[in-house]
C-alpha cells in the first residue's frame, strides 16, 4: 500500500511518500512553514493523489486519553486540538496538515495520528507520577515524554542490529533533546515530562531548572506566564547561554573562535546530558547499548566522544570521526555498544499506519481504523 507521511515539527514539514511493507521510498521533501504546506504538497501530490491509500501524521500530544495510533476522527481531532498549550510549537502546526490533506485528498483516504507520547504508554506510574498534590494527577498532570516515535523506531533498529532483550539508553539530540530508557523494546523511562520542555538542555529551550525560579522571576521580576513561557521555550538553552544560537554546529565555530561562552554552553550542555544519561543507566540497572540520533547526536563526533569517555564506554575513534549511519562505533572490547542511528519517523510513522490499515485492508484481522484507540489515565 502506498502511504503519504506528514512529519510536522515546530516550524517545518517532512513529506514522505512510500510504499509499505517494502519500505521503499517514492520521494521525500522538507518543507518551510505553514503556508508553504497546501501548494508544496498539491505539486508533489499532482501524479500521486489517486495512489495514496492512507496518510500519516506526527501529532505530538494527544493528552491522557490518546497514546495509540489512531484513526484522526473528529472526536481525536478535537483531543489533539485540546492539548494545544501543552505542545504549542507542534500540535496547532500539525493540525492545519490534517485539514490540508482533507482538502487536497479528500475524506475517503483515512488519516492516522501517530502520537509522539505513544511508546512512553508504558511507564509505569513511579516513573509518571509527579510528587505534587495527588489531585494533578487526576486532572492529567503527568509525565507523558516525547519523541516517541523516534525512540521506538531507534530500539527496533537496535534490535536488528544487535539481537533483543537489549537494555537501552536512546538519546535523541536534536533542537528538541530526550533521553529514553528502554528494556526488552518497552520505555520505562524518559526524560521529557508533561510537556516538551521538560529534561535536557535543548537548542533554545531551558530543560529542567528549579522551579523557585519561576516562582522568584513572578514574585519579583513580574514576569507573566506568556514572557515565562516565551523565554523557557525560545530564548534559554544553548542559546540563552551562548548568545550565539541554538545550533551546535555555530557554537562549535564560535569556540573555535574563542568565545568564552559559546565554550559554556558546551560544557554545561555535556555535563547536564551525562548526568541524566547516569540516571537512566540506574533506572535500567545497567546497560547493553547506548544509541546517539537526531541531528546533534548524528553529527557531533565531540560530543560522542566526551560521553562515551566520561561514562567509560570505549568507541572506535575513526568510526566516531565518520560513522555509516546505523553503525555500532564501539571498539570491539567495549562491554557497552554505541549505535549511531539515523532518525527516521517517517518510516516508523509509514509503519504505523501499515499495521492500522494495511492489515485490515488485506482482511487478516478486525478493522482497527473503524474506531479510536483510548489509552487509560
Amino acid at each position: 500500500m502506498k502511504i503519504l507521511v506528514i512529519n510536522g515539527g515546530s516550524s517545518s514539514f517532512k513529506c514522505w511518500f512510500g510504499e509499505m511493507p517494502e519500505n521503499r521510498v517514492l520521494w521525500s521533501k522538507q518543507l518551510g512553514a505553514e503556508s508553504e504546506l497546501e501548494p508544496a504538497l498539491k505539486s508533489l501530490l499532482a501524479d500521486h493523489r489517486p495512489q495514496v491509500d492512507a496518510v500519516g501524521h506526527r501529532i505530538v500530544h494527544g493528552g491522557p486519553v490518546y497514546r495509540e495510533s489512531t484513526l484522526l476522527t473528529p472526536e481525536v481531532r478535537e483531543a489533539i486540538a485540546q492539548q494545544v498549550e501543552f505542545a504549542p510549537a507542534h500540535n496547532r502546526f500539525e493540525l492545519e496538515a490534517v485539514r490540508v490533506v482533507d482538502r487536497l485528498i479528500g475524506s475517503d483516504v483515512p488519516q492516522v495520528a501517530v502520537f509522539d507520547t505513544g511508546f512512553h504508554r508504558t511507564l509505569e506510574p513511579a516513573a509518571y507520577v509527579y510528587p505534587g498534590p495527588y489531585s494533578w494527577l487526576e486532572e492529567g498532570v503527568r509525565r507523558y515524554g516525547f519523541h516517541g516515535i523516534n525512540h521506538q523506531y531507534c530500539a527496533g533498529r537496535a534490535a536488528e542490529l544487535l539481537g533483543g532483550n537489549l537494555r537501552l539508553i536512546i538519546c535523541h539530540l536534536g533542537n528538541g533533546a530526550s533521553l529514553c530508557a528502554v528494556r526488552d523494546g518497552k520505555s520505562i523511562d524518559t526524560t521529557m515530562g508533561f510537556t516538551p520542555l521538560e529534561g535536557l538542555m535543548m537548542g533554545t529551550r531551558s530543560g529542567s531548572i528549579d522551579p523557585g525560579i519561576l516562582v522568584y522571576l513572578i514574585r519579583h521580576r513580574g514576569y507573566t506566564a506568556e514572557q515565562l513561557d516565551h523565554i523557557l521555550n525560545k530564548e534559554s538553552g544553548v542559546l540563552g547561554v551562548s548568545g550565539v544560537s541554538g545550533d551546535m554546529r555555530k557554537i562549535d565555530e564560535a569556540i573555535a573562535a574563542g568565545n568564552p561562552r559559546a565554550k559554556l554552553a558546551f560544557d554545561v550542555y555535556v555535563h547536564r546530558l551525562i548526568r541524566e544519561i547516569g540516571s537512566m543507566w540506574a533506572v535500567l540497572g545497567g546497560v547493553d547499548a547506548l544509541i546517539f540520533t537526531a541531528g546533534v547526536g548524528e553529527n557531533s563526533p565531540r560530543i560522542r566522544e566526551l560521553v562515551c569517555e566520561r561514562l567509560g564506554f570505549r568507541i572506535d575513534a575513526t568510526l566516531n570521526a565518520h560513522p555509516k549511519l546505523d553503525q555500532d562505533i564501539a571498539a570491539p572490547e567495549s562491554k557497552v555498544r554505541v549505535l549511531v542511528v539515523r532518525a527516521n519517523e517517517e518510516l516508523e510513522i509509514a509503519k504505523e499506519c501499515y499495521r492500522l490499515y494495511g492489515i485490515r485492508k488485506q482482511n487478516l484481522a478486525p478493522g482497527p481504523l473503524a474506531s479510536s484507540h483510548k489509552s487509560p489515565p
